[in-house]
């Protein structure tokens, strides 16, 4: 792919200001920035978002674009959801993000969750009759909410009309970010 490739696309990075995974938000947009995409970073505040390696441990400070209550969906053509245990847990409670994700999925613009992240899909009731792969302990969450888990590096489902995209964590983000690539080259 070239480095101007995606310059048509906007993509939305949805977080919290504490304890988004660090690779799971910096390194998509850093890699979707490079080949050209505006990438916009929606957190619930204006303040600095704290991200976490590990869950615990202490990692970069990102400057979020706008708040979760500024954005308007519809400007975007992929909306990339990064896990981090605490992150996702909060996440997934506020009703931005479900306005958010409703309004990808009901129009069939592709949504890319990792590791935690699916949690915000599962609150708003979006996994039913979707197969998708999460972090291991949101196994029980996806398949009670309706969906079918499984572990892989990376999984695609397009049913429902929408696409997406689910990655178990850090150590699945070339696979993540190469089905991210194929779904925004096709659209």
């Amino acid at each position: 792919m070239s480095s101007t490739a995606l310059d048509d696309r906007r993509i939305l990075a949805i977080v919290t200001n504490y304890g988004v995974e660090q690779d799971e938000l910096v390194v998509p947009v850093k890699h979707l920035r490079g080949h050209g995409a505006q990438v916009s970073v929606a957190a619930v505040s204006a303040d600095g978002i704290r991200t976490l390696v590990g869950d615990r441990d202490p990692g970069e400070t990102v400057r979020p674009d706008l708040t979760l209550d500024d954005v308007d969906p519809a400007a975007y053509d992929l909306l990339l959801v990064p896990g981090g245990t605490l992150n996702a847990d909060s996440l997934r409670l506020e009703d931005a993000t479900t306005r958010i994700v409703s309004s990808f999925a009901a129009s069939g613009r592709p949504v890319a969750a990792i590791c935690h992240g699916p949690w915000a899909l599962v609150e708003g009731g979006y996994v039913r009759g979707k197969t998708l792969t999460s972090y291991a302990s949101l196994r029980t969450d996806i398949t009670n909410a309706g969906g079918t888990w499984v572990d892989k590096p990376v999984v695609r489902d397009d049913a429902s009309g929408w696409p997406l995209i689910t990655s178990r964590n850090p150590g699945d983000l070339d696979d993540f970010l190469g089905e991210i690539d194929a779904v925004l080259d096709e659209s």
